[in-house]
């Protein structure tokens, strides 16, 4: 199911402008503080920068399976929601109509999968998403993509160098980087009851590594959108 009306948080670069869009795909807690700092340093960073709420349309745990779902299926509602922002921010007058995706967690393996199937992005970075098997076959025309892991992430052992290699053999740009002293969702920095669980699950924001994997993303959209 979709949301009728999909909520979603933008932020606008100071000034004037038309500016480069890009779509922030939130982790599986949703939209939070954490998802709205990271579309707010795109705006500052002179992108007009746009996190659709996944679960706008009913109960959280049932938004949340139906979510994965459609990441399972690489299909669904949530592809839906994600193609009518990106749709509605090529459209403004003031985005040039090149547009970026970023994800994180669950949000980077739908970022991964819409580099694959979604001719509407000129980049894609995917922050230790899921990266299937297929992945030579799924990104074969891919758009370039930056990626970011952590060494110490159980979850997803051996999903950087498989997505290096699905990249270079398909002649795709990218920039992948798998950071030996962080685990799973170094990026992220969750507050109150998420900050508890990510803590409870060793996932830990690590500012050092972020700045590099932020500063590596910044200069690869540069690159694509501009």
């Amino acid at each position: 199911m979709s949301a009728s009306v999909l909520s979603a948080y933008l932020s606008t670069p100071a000034g004037e402008g038309s500016w480069p869009g890009v779509v922030v795909i939130h982790d599986i807690l949703g939209q939070t503080t954490d998802s709205r700092r990271h579309t707010d340093w795109f705006a500052s960073a002179g992108y007009l920068a746009i996190a659709p709420d996944l679960y706008s349309w009913g109960l959280k745990p049932v938004c949340i399976q139906a979510t994965m779902r459609s990441l399972a299926a690489r299909s669904g509602a949530a592809f839906d929601d994600i193609e009518a922002t990106r749709g509605a921010l090529a459209a403004r007058p003031d985005c040039t109509g090149k547009v970026g995706v970023i994800g994180f967690c669950m949000g980077g393996g739908f970022a991964l999968l819409l580099a694959a199937t979604n001719p509407g992005y000129s980049a894609s970075s995917v922050n230790y998403g899921t990266v299937p098997e297929d992945a030579e076959t799924l990104l074969r025309t891919a758009c370039p993509i930056v990626g970011s892991f952590g060494a110490q992430d159980r979850m997803l052992k051996g999903a950087a160098a498989r997505l290096e290699a699905a990249l270079t053999r398909n002649g795709i740009d990218h920039d992948i980087r798998e950071y030996p002293e962080v685990g799973h969702a170094f990026l992220n920095r969750h507050e109150g009851f998420g900050g508890w669980i990510a803590a409870r699950m060793n996932m830990r924001f690590n500012p050092a590594v972020a700045a590099d994997a932020q500063a590596r993303i910044l200069a690869f959209f540069a690159r694509h959108l501009s």
